[in-house]
Order: C-alpha cells, then structure tokens, then sequence
C-alpha cells in the first residue's frame, strides 16, 4: 500500500463514516468493481484503544465469493485511539502490502488505507466469527501440537520475508522496539513486581532494573541488521485465532518490522504454555520451527546458535509484559509468571550480558 487504493474515498473518522453504505460502496469498489452497498446492518462493537466494528452489507448486486456480507473492521474511533495517531498504520500497511505477498493465515482483508497526514487507518476483513472462528486471548487452552502449528505460520513469515529485497527499504518496517523504553520504564515494571501481578514472577528475576537493562541490550543492535526477516512483534497466543478449520492464524499487526526471528519464537513458545509443559517441549518446538524455515528455503542456523537466540527472545515477552498495565490482571500475572519462569530458568538475562 505504498499509495491508498485508486479511488479511495477518505479514511472515516467515525463509526457512522464508516458504517455509511455511500462511504462502503466507494472503499469496496476499489477492489470490488461494481459493488454497490444499499444497506448496512451494525453488529457488535468492542472498544478499547481501536475498535472493532462488526456489521453486515447488503448490496444491489451480487457480492463475489471473495466479498461475504459478514465484515468487521477495525479503526481508531475513541477519544484514546484518537490521541495515539498512527498506532493502527504500520497494522493497515502490513495488511495492504506485505500479507499477500508472504502467505501467512491471518484476516482475510478487504479493504486497508491510511490517511497519510493524520495517519488514521482502517482495516476491513471477514468476519472471522461469523466464518466458524475463535478468537483466543492470553488464558486460552493451548496445547503444544497447537504451539506447533502456529509455529509454522511464524514461519511463513519469516521465510518468505528473509533476504527479500522488497521488504528490506520499507520505512514503516523499521524496528521502533527502543520507543518502548521512552513510552514506558521502571515505574511501570516495578508496579507490577511488586503487586500481585508479579507474585508468580521468580525473585531471581524479579528485579525491573535488571529486566530494563536487558532489554536494552537486546535492542541494542543495528536497525536494519544483515539477514533479519519481518517478524510480528507481539506473539502471544492473544494475537492468535483459531479459523473454522482451528488452524491458528496470526492478528494484531501493530509492532511488526524487521528483526530477530527469536523474538517471535522464545516469546510465543515461553507465553503460549504452562510452565510444565513448555518445560517437556520446548526443545522439540523450537527444532520443529527450524525444520519449518529449512522446508521454506531458509537454512536455519545451528542449534547452539538457535539455543541462544531463543533464550534472548524469552526476554522480549518477559519486558512486553513487565510494562503492560491495561489489560486484565490475571492474564499479566500468569504471563510474567510464564515468560519470568523461562527467563529464570534460561539465564536469558546472563545471555544478555545482565
């Protein structure tokens, strides 16, 4: 989406805007020639930073197999999306450039744009709901074949993105992990450590100081390093679905850019399981998701090497949570307790040089 779909109309700034059968008619017929929405039926909405705006359409002709009357879209309409400008564009650039290309299951998009001096974006898509999907959040039941097989869709991703020139000069694929110390910090970690968020957490690496300076340091590297593939950025189960197949399917494209294909695996296999149980498997894990980028093309590196690079990533989830305050407190306590167990137990902070 290096420039908004010919004949795209503004992006809405409202749910009405958006739901406006005039307003529907002029996006879809971007890409659906022809289409013309004659009414628009509002479903459910749910609001926190974006909302998510489920809805149907009825046109005067016949929708193509590829557009179902059965949408959801996702903007940036409340007072707290509106004040954080540009959260959802790297989000709808990933879904209008970089999804069809790379493969990976995720929502079915039809429809994405930025307005490129407020930076609002819209994303359209299926409903996954209404196809027989399941959203999942950080509580779900997960089983490691489950962890497995989203393993492979990280992948995906990685594969068809390593060494690729066409990814490599995208600007909105720039790593901003850093800003992530500038938006939040200490005070945010030692909330949450010393509360009941952080009982779980082991007192070995309970120590915010500690898990700040290793985030540092795992950051702390060139932005644009040879070989990096794009990665998701936030791969907790919560940014997973299962579709009406339950194959999981990746969501919530916010933090994706280029980087260390660790910080997609040591998170997401360290968060998605109990501590038992991704203690029993995560060796298998972490070779099956090597043998998966070798069957893509990618020659994994060695499994010392690999070993490594996963014990670093664990420390990526263990920070993304360790700064986390607005989401339920029982899914932040079980996930540092999760991705604090892994940490502790993998010296991830002593491969950092913490």
């Amino acid at each position: 989406m290096t420039a908004p779909p010919v004949g795209s109309p503004p992006v809405p700034t409202t749910v009405d805007e958006l739901l406006d059968p005039a307003w529907l008619t002029a996006a879809l017929g971007t890409r659906f020639p022809g289409v013309a929405i004659t009414k628009v039926v509002p479903g459910p909405i749910t609001e926190r930073v974006s909302t998510n705006v489920r809805f149907t359409v009825e046109s005067s002709s016949t929708l193509p197999a590829e557009l179902p009357a059965a949408l959801c879209a996702k903007g940036y309409f409340s007072e707290a999306g509106r004040s954080t400008a540009g959260v959802g564009e790297v989000e709808a650039r990933f879904y209008g450039e970089l999804a069809p290309a790379c493969a990976v299951r995720t929502l079915r998009s039809v429809y994405a744009d930025v307005d490129p001096e407020s930076r609002h974006s819209i994303v359209i898509s299926t409903d996954v709901v209404a196809e027989g999907g399941r959203f999942l959040d950080a509580l779900s039941p997960f089983t490691a074949d489950q962890v497995a097989a989203s393993l492979e869709q990280y992948a995906t991703l990685h594969a068809s993105t390593w060494h690729d020139e066409r990814w490599a000069g995208c600007v909105w694929l720039r790593p901003q992990r850093e800003s992530f110390m500038v938006a939040r910090g200490l005070p945010d970690i030692e909330d949450n450590f010393s509360g009941p968020n952080g009982s779980g957490v082991p007192l070995a690496v309970r120590d915010g100081q500690r898990l700040l300076d290793a985030y540092a340091a795992l950051v702390a590297v060139p932005t644009a390093a040879p070989g990096w593939p794009v990665v998701h950025g936030d791969a907790h189960i919560g940014n997973l679905f299962l579709d009406g197949d339950r194959r999981p399917c990746l969501i919530d494209w916010q933090m994706v850019s280029h980087g260390p294909w660790g910080l997609d695996v040591g998170y997401h296999i360290a968060s998605a399981l109990p501590v038992a149980e991704r203690e029993r498997t995560e060796r298998d894990l972490l070779r099956h998701y090597l043998d998966q980028i070798r069957a893509r093309g990618v020659e994994p590196p060695a499994w010392d090497e690999a070993w490594e690079e996963y014990r670093r990533g664990i420390v990526y989830g263990f920070f993304l949570w360790g700064i986390t305050r607005y989401v339920a407190p029982a899914i932040i306590a079980e996930l540092l307790h999760r991705l604090g167990t892994a940490v502790c137990a993998h010296g991830s902070f002593a491969a950092l040089g913490v």
